[in-house]
């Protein structure tokens, strides 16, 4: 691996399926925006009930991009 320097944003995702779907509609929507993502971390992962089932999900991430040359 090479020397690099990442910048840190945080964002959150949200879907009606899963947890692993708020992951990656969240990942997919900043690709749309930042350059040279290259890693996550999920930090919270949370939800909303309704007539006690799960009906959202939310997952917070910290996403690591590469600061270009």
């Amino acid at each position: 691996m090479s020397d690099h320097v990442y910048r840190v944003t945080e964002v959150v995702g949200s879907s009606t399926t899963s947890t692993d779907d708020a992951i990656h509609t969240a990942i997919a929507k900043a690709n749309e925006t930042v350059r040279n993502l290259e890693w996550f971390e999920v930090t919270e992962t949370r939800g909303h009930i309704e007539n006690g089932r799960v009906a959202h999900f939310q997952v917070t991430l910290k996403l690591g991009f590469r600061l270009g040359d």
